[in-house]
């Protein structure tokens, strides 16, 4: 079984967020969200706009205070000013309410409400304030993503079913209780939201984890209870090579499953480090299993004795810097370039072979090879490269190929829809 084989059978209700669509027949969208405040305007729509072209469709920021609301309109125009139409989610907790009924034009410039209905409120208030935020939702005809986070749980619901489990003849594990009331806490909202008039086609579900096995049981059971489109994300998931592999580790399970119509991998970035990795890792997760194509990958060999030179490692690092660095022309002007293939390798062992089974590869001559660079195209040698400039010559080579194969495909088409 594949994941498109499930995904027939797993159908969710599309929901349009701004420009995207999320769930039904729609591709797995990758989302992203900031890390600035808010209230810095022009920090803020930077950061969107990096994350954006770097390709999150769907981008989310933080609103938390009165300051913040209103900043979002004017990062909604920054944006707008740059040509970039990615859609703004708005990130509400304890104050949504307020702010979303005190300052109407961020509600109305938000393309959805995430609203985690674990800290709407408390007793009384509770119902109240998530009733108010889904009343303007529903006015403004805004799509809402229910997202409940096992770090603020509502503690009311969860006693109440640990009461109820220690009625029980044979009660359950406490993680099964808990793993319940994360499910029970999405699908009671969803039911409220419903009930006060916020259609089915506006609703999202995310019930975020920490743990690899707690994540991929809740979502398992909860895809299986409802229609609602399912954003996954391994919540608190790291820094560095533990948060990108527990993540992939999480969401590559639910997805071969046909679980999840949107993804964000939340990563802790390293200092330094660009907010971006967190969309590149998403791409990459969702491009290497088959499902989505985003720019072109590059295989290279790990390297071992005969690769004893780092040459063909710096070279495989350039030649992937440099497609992410031309993608956005490369993807106005020459459709399906995302799914070229590139390949870098270090010795002669598996160099030539890999390199043929790639659209353009190379094959770097290893420890005592004679020191040339049989290049290969589509499966044929074209030529051989030496010297000190590989590198340059190379990404020449790539820059002529998409010109060449990707730029006649689109003249093509093109010449096909004018003359029938």
């Amino acid at each position: 079984m594949n994941a498109d084989d499930f995904r027939s059978r797993r159908k969710s209700v599309p929901v349009r967020v701004g420009n995207v669509t999320v769930g039904g027949d729609a591709p797995v969208v990758v989302q992203s969200m900031t890390n600035t405040d808010t209230a810095d305007e022009v920090g803020t729509a930077v950061q969107v706009a990096d994350l954006a072209r770097a390709g999150s469709e769907i981008v989310r920021i933080t609103v938390n205070s009165e300051e913040a609301a209103a900043a979002v309109p004017g990062i909604r125009a920054r944006l707008d000013d740059m040509g970039l139409d990615v859609p703004l989610v708005g990130d509400f907790h304890f104050n949504g309410h307020k702010l979303l009924t005190q300052y109407p034009a961020c509600a109305e410039t938000l393309a959805k409400f995430r609203i985690n209905p674990g800290n709407v409120g408390k007793g009384k208030r509770r119902d109240p304030q998530f009733a108010t935020m889904i009343d303007i939702a529903r006015d403004l005809d805004k799509p809402v993503r229910i997202g409940v986070n096992w770090g603020s749980l509502d503690q009311d619901l969860l006693a109440r079913l640990m009461d109820e489990n220690a009625r029980r003849p044979e009660p359950r594990d406490a993680i099964e209780v808990m793993h319940e009331a994360v499910i029970r806490s999405a699908l009671d909202s969803a039911e409220k939201a419903e009930a006060l008039g916020l259609p089915r086609e506006r609703i999202i579900l995310s019930c975020k984890m920490s743990g690899v096995q707690d994540l991929i049981s809740v979502y398992r059971a909860l895809a299986a209870r409802c229609e609602y489109p399912l954003h996954l994300g391994l919540t608190e998931a790291g820094m560095g090579s533990k948060g990108i592999v527990a993540s992939s580790a999480a969401l590559a399970v639910l997805l071969q499953e046909g679980i999840g119509d949107t993804i964000r991998i939340s990563l802790t970035p390293e200092p330094g480090e660009s907010r971006t990795k967190e969309v590149i890792v998403a791409q990459e997760l969702l491009q290497t299993m088959g499902m989505r194509a985003f720019t072109p990958l590059v295989t290279a060999c790990p390297g071992c004795g005969r690769t004893t030179s780092t040459f063909f490692q710096h070279l495989a690092e350039e030649v992937q810097t440099f497609v992410r660095a031309r993608m956005p022309e490369w993807r106005r002007e020459h459709p399906g370039v995302e799914s070229m293939t590139l390949a870098v390798m270090g010795c002669v062992v598996n160099g030539p072979g890999e390199s043929k089974f790639a659209n353009l590869g190379i094959s770097l001559p290893g420890t005592g090879e004679k020191p040339v660079a049989p290049v290969y195209e589509d499966g044929e040698k074209t030529v051989t490269l030496k010297g000190e400039n590989i590198a340059d010559e190379f990404k020449a080579l790539i820059e002529d190929y998409v010109a060449r194969k990707y730029r006649l495909e689109s003249h093509d088409q093109q010449d096909s829809a004018v003359h029938g």
